[in-house]
């Protein structure tokens, strides 16, 4: 009868562990994710399971409470470790704030390797991890090697569309890996993104991220110093932005993400909320630096992006205050540099 019962759990264990879901890093981006995946699974599927796991065991019991309170009945659990919540998921995702994180959720004692040991050869054959951090390309490609060696699969899927994204539910998807692992993972991410693009084999979704984020960083620092320069040659900021906009200098951080205040008649970018809940300067240089590293150990030169790395460490050290603001904060930086001046 023990014998029996065992199995019976097991097999409960396992039919459950199929409908769930985990979550680990419920930062800016990641509550976000989360919360659009769970809600749009909660309302298709009622009787599926949801997991969340954060190094700050508040953040995720905080997400539960306003998570079962617009959604009652729904089945969320909250977990202190990642083992815990690879042995209740079936399909894992991870948004963290870079490489060392990663490695500590997926290769240290708790982590998600260790989790993977203890599951049967079906349950890995069917598990699932998708992570969406922006890190070191060499670490993701080893934390995928590990985990595909375990027998389970995964991809690399970073974002772009940043906390503005996230909550609308409109990221791209940058996604590496098998097209077997793609497969998988595409209608997972559609129910937080509306562009899913596989990139590539492991990796390539963080190299395509790297990439668009250099060109992005470098954008934005001289959208600041044309709008500068452009008032200061006595130009309305809102006619200056709508010349470039609508000529060939036109791009996402001058359209979008333009640096001055009520310069973008139809939008109501970061600035004009004391450049509050956008992509953090610090984060920015983080992608500068991974943009450089890299750069470096495949020998491709970098004048500009290594130049505008530079830049956002200088603002940062004048201006630490700035690290948590949108990085087109930068351009307080340069109005400041002009007084000195």
């Amino acid at each position: 009868m023990r014998h029996t019962a065992r199995v019976l759990q097991s097999l409960e264990r396992q039919v459950v562990r199929a409908k769930s879901t985990a979550f680990i890093g419920l930062g800016r981006m990641g509550s976000e994710m989360a919360f659009n995946f769970f809600s749009k699974t909660f309302a298709e599927s009622p009787d599926a399971h949801f997991v969340v796991c954060d190094a700050l065991p508040t953040s995720a019991t905080t997400f539960r409470q306003n998570f079962v309170t617009q959604f009652p009945g729904a089945h969320i659990d909250v977990v202190l470790t990642p083992k815990e919540a690879v042995h209740a998921s079936q399909t894992v995702l991870t948004m963290l704030p870079s490489s060392p994180q990663v490695k500590t959720v997926y290769s240290e004692a708790n982590g998600v390797i260790s989790a993977l040991e203890s599951l049967s050869a079906a349950e890995l054959e069917r598990s699932l991890f998708i992570d969406s951090t922006t890190l070191d390309v060499g670490i993701s490609r080893s934390v995928a090697a590990e985990v595909i060696s375990a027998g389970a699969q995964m991809v690399d899927a970073p974002v772009s569309g940043g906390v503005t994204g996230a909550k609308a539910g409109t990221l791209a998807f940058l996604v590496g890996g098998t097209e077997g692992a793609f497969e998988l993972s595409q209608p997972i991410l559609t129910y937080m993104g509306n562009r899913i693009i596989h990139c590539g084999p492991s990796g390539a979704g963080l190299g395509a991220k790297i990439c668009n984020n250099l060109v992005l960083g470098v954008q934005q620092i001289v959208v600041g110093e044309a709008m500068l320069l452009g008032q200061k040659l006595g130009l309305d900021p809102r006619i200056l932005a709508g010349v470039i906009n609508s000529s060939t200098g036109g791009c996402w951080a001058s359209s979008v993400n333009n640096p001055v205040p009520y310069s973008l008649a139809d939008k109501s970018p970061p600035c004009e909320r004391n450049y509050e809940g956008g992509f953090a300067t610090a984060l920015m240089l983080k992608d500068m630096l991974l943009a450089t590293d890299v750069a470096a150990s495949t020998d491709s030169p970098l004048p500009l992006g290594k130049s505008a790395q530079n830049f956002y460490a200088e603002t940062l050290r004048h201006r630490p205050d700035l690290a948590q603001k949108d990085f087109s904060s930068v351009y307080e930086r340069l109005k400041q540099m002009r007084r000195e001046d």
